[in-house]
């Protein structure tokens, strides 16, 4: 019997290699090729790569070699069977099999996004560059899926993309790169891979093939007869810290193979209710079990916007959808409420640290309410759980001579010999020299940091500051273990770049201990006896309160955290928080050797700035989290802009203006036009109940294109991608809106029969799409998404139908179906709100920065690291400001040319001439007036 294996192609093709034709298929194949043409070149390549015999045969780019297509389809493989493929990806996937070098589900991953993602732009990048003579244009195009290409190659550590020995993936991705390249300089697509490749005799031989050693000339011929790519085709290819809206609104072009399944796909109906949670959650046989924490917010403070997105906005996002997805999942988070900060916060309100936990627990509880997070349980650390864990995690790391004693420096207050906690030390770092380093670590680069190691350092409080050694706990020894670990979990899981990065920069110079004790009344005791008067450290401390927290929500919390066999852990928080959860815990857990249950998955996000500075709750600058509900905007709103502009890959910014015109033109007049539409007409041209649908190939090819969108924000959302899975949602939308103005159902209902059979088809179809929207906005906006299904009348099944296995886009509201009542689910933010609120919280900004400049206290700093002022000339500070000048100035050139708006130039220019006058100050010289613009007579 005859093995034959069928594979899908990211074009619809069908590949199918058997046995049989492997031992006997040499000599019996006939390929057709064009000169110029670039998808010929990917599969020459891998004719010379893989050794296949074949016989090549050249035609001209017109002639039509696949009988039955209408077109001509180039280059084509003829088969001994008389068969054709007419797919390059499968014609070169086909080769590597035949030769015995089986496709790995890594190859596919990597032809699907050539093929989906790479060749829109490269189309477009090559019709500017051989047709337009715009090479020099062309990385505006192209550097979307040239950043991914980037990342992704960073992260493996194999020569080649799938592994020690090249493969189909590495022939593709180098044939589809090398005519771009050609000609049009390099661009970083990360040069050891593409040397490599590029250098093989393999690849050489193939290119002078396709190119004649003519470049771009010998493809003009080509590209001439190839449309011109519409914007459409590069709709994908945004770079991945681009915002939905910044994609562009043409449409993908789908298959008629994937028209018809989207058809069938669509008759199957709802899947039966999922069951409801039941508490208290625990890992089941055969599910997928999800551990989720979001990073534990200190007690202390009011968490502002940026707080709220960088840890449990986002994990909230993350744990409804996979509720959605069908797995089993637990999401828990409480407050940090041991330190020095508590203690210092007591202080200053008078009350009792036990007080202020209290207190701002509540606080924290209520706001977490009002943003509608979904804790399975939100809990704290001040519990008998947290003793009894975090002292035997203590006892296990002694046990295992883990641990050792040494003396440390840190600052003290001299007056009431108070140790200062070191968040609130601030200075230059001793190894990056950022201005703004912290008394644990320097956010720049990364690096650990002891307080007494800041240069000019500076405490926020009005206190004189000494230095005192003090005995403590180090733990050591256990970086070989943290190693091997890491590799297998930062290999296997959905780590964050930045999370890697991070982590990589605090192992660089080898792992050092770290003291895990201070001299403290308020926190968990150090339960050995020559350390009585000692707590733990709340970076030792802290992480152990997901554990604690759990064994508060369930007795049989071992079942989460000692079973790492069965469950899946997800930690999510802001880029600060990374070392302490990808090292410092980590190397609690494994040296405690207990069979801990550890991150698989650890998802970091950049900072969220405040319109162009940092939020400050002293200054009275930027929106806390208490402030929130008193705007009068809905808490679905906020979560929607949060989520938007989420910091996934860089640093971002809130802003009042931008806020405003993503929820008046995103959401009010394209998610809410669409849905409020396709409800109304259902009401008023239906008497309320859903129409008979008669499918025509527009709308079957509408489905297609919605079922798409839909694999889209599954595939992004199940690798935690979050604010990019929401453009497909907003995209989904905009399909509807156009399909409803296109077939203009108001005017159809008013004709004959068929018309009125038409407007029934195109209310019945965008009514079932609102639907699935309604579902896929549960995550995001949990509140809307129940209004709407509200609203459709729409079944509970619904919810769990459409995001299981691939995701499946139903006809979950049948002919006859009766919706609700349909109202409009967003309102307009008006521009004088708008500014009432900018203005209400941008703060006194300068009085507040005039009394924040007499606040810090410059502390005494060793000799070895004093600065010097020698005739007025400050050169240390010179030194730094020289710095600081040159990047404000390479800040001030990018915005220019990125053509900002003005008011954003203006600013920065006003910052760089202020740096000025401060390194000539520093430097000695009398600092020269900005000159003045005459004016106009």
């Amino acid at each position: 019997v005859m093995d034959t294996r069928t594979r899908r192609t990211s074009s619809n093709s069908t590949v199918k290699v058997s046995r049989q034709s492997r031992s006997g298929i040499n000599g019996q194949m006939k390929l057709f090729v064009s000169e110029g043409n670039p998808h010929c070149l990917k599969v020459l390549a891998a004719v010379e790569v893989t050794g296949v015999h074949c016989e090549a045969q050249y035609v001209s780019h017109e002639e039509k070699v696949v009988p039955f297509l209408s077109r001509p389809a180039l280059p084509a493989l003829l088969l001994p069977n008389g068969q054709h493929l007419f797919s390059s990806n499968a014609i070169c996937r086909y080769m590597f099999e035949v030769s015995g070098v089986e496709s790995t589900e890594l190859c596919n991953q990597w032809l699907e996004w050539e093929a989906t993602d790479l060749q829109p732009a490269l189309l477009q990048a090559l019709h500017m560059t051989v047709l337009q003579g715009k090479g020099s244009e062309v990385s505006k195009v192209i550097q979307g899926p040239l950043n991914y290409l980037v990342q992704s190659l960073s992260k493996i550590n194999t020569p080649y993309l799938t592994g020690e020995a090249v493969s189909v993936a590495d022939v593709v991705l180098w044939a589809a790169l090398y005519p771009i390249l050609l000609d049009s300089g390099r661009f970083d697509v990360g040069d050891l891979w593409f040397d490599r490749v590029n250098g093989m005799h393999a690849c050489q031989t193939a290119a002078q093939k396709v190119l004649q050693g003519k470049g771009h000339e010998c493809m003009k011929s080509y590209m001439q007869r190839q449309p011109a790519p519409q914007i459409s085709q590069c709709r994908d290819m945004q770079p991945s810290n681009s915002t939905p809206a910044e994609a562009d609104e043409g449409e993908r072009l789908v298959s008629e193979e994937e028209i018809e399944a989207a058809a069938l796909t669509w008759n199957k109906g709802l899947s039966p209710q999922a069951t409801e949670r039941k508490h208290p959650i625990l890992p089941q046989e055969g599910k997928r079990n999800i551990l989720l924490t979001s990073a534990l917010p200190y007690v202390n403070n009011v968490p502002h916007l940026g707080n709220i997105i960088g840890c449990v906005l986002s994990a909230d996002v993350f744990s409804r959808y996979g509720r959605l997805r069908g797995w089993n999942l637990l999401f828990v988070c409480g407050t940090d409420e041991y330190g020095t900060a508590t203690e210092n916060k007591a202080r200053e309100e008078g009350l009792t640290p036990q007080q202020i936990c209290d207190k701002y627990h509540a606080v924290h509880s209520s706001i977490y309410k009002w943003f509608q997070i979904d804790f399975d349980f939100f809990g704290r650390t001040t519990t008998e759980k947290q003793t009894e864990i975090a002292q035997d995690i203590f006892w296990r790391l002694h046990k295992n001579d883990f641990l050792v004693e040494d003396t440390v420096e840190q600052l003290c207050c001299e007056n009431c010999k108070r140790f200062l906690a070191d968040r609130f030390v601030e200075g230059i770092c001793p190894h990056c020299s950022y201005p703004e380093a912290r008394g644990d670590q320097c956010d720049k680069c990364g690096r650990l940091i002891n307080a007494v190691e800041l240069k000019a350092r500076q405490v926020m409080e009005l206190i004189p500051v000494v230095i005192l050694l003090h005995n403590s706990l180090f733990p050591f020894g256990l970086e070989s273990q943290l190693e091997q670990w890491l590799d297998k979990s930062t290999s296997g899981g959905d780590w964050t770049p930045n999370a890697k990065q991070i982590t990589r920069s605090w192992l660089r110079d080898g792992l050092k201990p770290r003291c895990i004790t201070r001299d403290l009344h308020w926190g968990t005791p150090v339960p050995h006896p020559d350390f009585k008067e000692k707590v733990f450290y709340v970076w030792f401390d802290a992480p152990i309160g997901y554990l604690s927290i759990t064994a508060n929500y369930t007795d049989k919390w071992e079942k989460w955290w000692k079973n790492p066999q069965q469950v899946e852990l997800y930690n999510f928080m802001a880029k600060d928080n990374v070392p302490f959860h990808s090292v410092v815990f980590p190397c609690s857990l494994l040296g405690a050797q207990d069979n801990y249950t550890l991150v698989n998955h650890l998802v970091a996000t950049e900072y969220l700035n405040y319109e162009d500075t940092k939020f400050s709750k002293s200054r009275g600058v930027g929106v806390f989290g208490d402030m929130a509900k008193d705007t009068g905007i809905p808490s679905d709103v906020w979560r929607f802009y949060l989520l938007y502009v989420r910091p996934e890959g860089q640093d971002s910014a809130f802003s009042w203006a931008d806020m405003a015109m993503k929820n008046n033109s995103e959401l009010l007049n394209n998610l809410g036009n669409f849905i409020n539409r396709a409800g109304m007409f259902v009401m008023k041209f239906f008497e309320g109940c859903v129409p008979v649908m008669d499918l025509q190939h527009e709308d079957k090819r509408l489905l297609a294109l919605v079922g798409w969108e839909l694999q889209q924000y599954i595939q992004l959302m199940d690798k935690v991608k979050i604010r990019d899975a929401l453009k497909h949602i907003l995209n989904i939308s905009r399909h509807g809106n156009q399909y409803i103005q296109v077939n203009e159902p108001w005017k159809k209902i008013k004709g004959g029969d068929t018309e009125r059979q038409r407007a029934g088809t195109v209310t019945g179809v965008s009514v079932n799409i609102a639907c699935l929207l309604s579902v896929m906005l549960l995550p995001y906006m949990p509140t809307v998404s129940q209004t709407i299904r509200d609203q459709l009348n729409a079944p509970q099944s619904c919810i769990n139908t459409m995001l299981q296995g691939t995701g499946t886009f139903v006809c979950a509201l049948s002919a006859g179906h009766r919706v609700g009542t349909v109202s409009p689910l967003f309102q307009k933010l008006e521009a004088d709100q708008i500014e009432a609120l900018k203005k209400k919280f941008g703060g006194q900004q300068k009085t507040a920065q005039n009394a924040a400049s007499a606040q810090p206290v410059t502390v005494p700093v060793p000799a070895a690291a004093e600065v010097t002022t020698v005739n007025g000339v400050d050169s240390e500070k010179a030194k730094q400001l020289t710095q600081a000048v040159a990047e404000q100035g390479d800040k001030v050139r990018a915005l220019k040319a990125q053509k900002a708006e003005k008011a954003v130039i203006t600013a920065e220019v006003a910052k760089l001439l202020d740096l000025k006058k401060q390194l000539a100050v520093a430097e000695g010289k009398s600092p020269e007036p900005a000159p003045q613009k005459s004016k106009k007579k």
